[in-house]
C-alpha cells in the first residue's frame, strides 16, 4: 500500500459530499491520499493526535473541510508544520460564510491556505495540493501542466460559439 502524501479531514459525515472533489482529483493526478472525520469539536483530542502523526507518516499537505464554526483547519494548523489547506462548508444556515470567516482569519503565525465556500473549494483544494507536490515530484510537476494545458485547451475549444 501506498502512504498517503495528502490527508483529507472534514468535521463530519455530512461533509463528505463536498469534499469527494478534493478526492476526485488526487485520484485524477494518482496522488495518494486518505481521508478521514475528525472534529474539532467533538473529538479534539483524537483530531490533535491524527494531526500531529502526518508529518511523521510522510504526508506532505493536509486538507481540512469545516462547516460552522470551522474550526477544523485552525486547530490542526496549529499542531503540524504541514501546509494545511481549508474548505469552508456551506452546512450552517449562515451558508458557509461563518466557516469562510473562521477558516480565514488566522492569527499571525497560523496559516491556513483557505480556498472558497463549497464543492468549488474542496476541488481548488487538491488542485493547489497539487501544486504543492510539484515542487518535489517532477512527475506530478509534469501532470499539473498537462493539467492545466488541458484546461486551456477545453476553455479554446469553445471560445468559437
Amino acid at each position: 500500500m501506498t502512504k498517503p502524501l495528502v490527508a483529507i479531514i472534514m468535521g463530519s459525515k455530512s461533509d463528505a459530499a463536498v469534499m469527494e472533489g478534493a478526492s476526485r482529483l488526487l485520484e485524477r493526478f494518482e496522488i495518494p491520499y486518505e481521508m478521514k472525520i475528525l472534529s474539532a469539536h467533538r473529538t479534539p483530542d483524537q483530531a490533535a493526535q491524527y494531526v500531529m502523526g502526518l508529518e511523521a507518516r510522510g504526508v506532505k499537505v493536509l486538507i481540512a473541510g469545516a462547516g460552522w464554526a470551522a474550526h477544523l483547519a485552525g486547530v490542526s494548523a496549529a499542531r503540524t508544520t504541514l501546509p494545511v489547506i481549508g474548505v469552508p462548508i456551506d452546512s450552517s444556515p449562515l451558508q458557509g460564510m461563518d466557516a469562510l470567516l473562521a477558516t480565514v482569519q488566522m492569527p499571525p503565525g497560523v496559516p491556513v491556505a483557505t480556498m472558497s465556500i463549497g464543492k468549488g473549494g474542496a476541488h481548488n483544494a487538491a488542485v493547489f495540493a497539487v501544486r504543492i507536490l510539484s515542487l518535489f515530484d517532477p512527475d506530478i510537476a509534469s501532470r499539473n501542466r498537462l493539467f492545466i494545458e488541458n484546461m486551456a485547451q477545453e476553455v479554446l475549444a469553445i471560445s468559437d460559439l
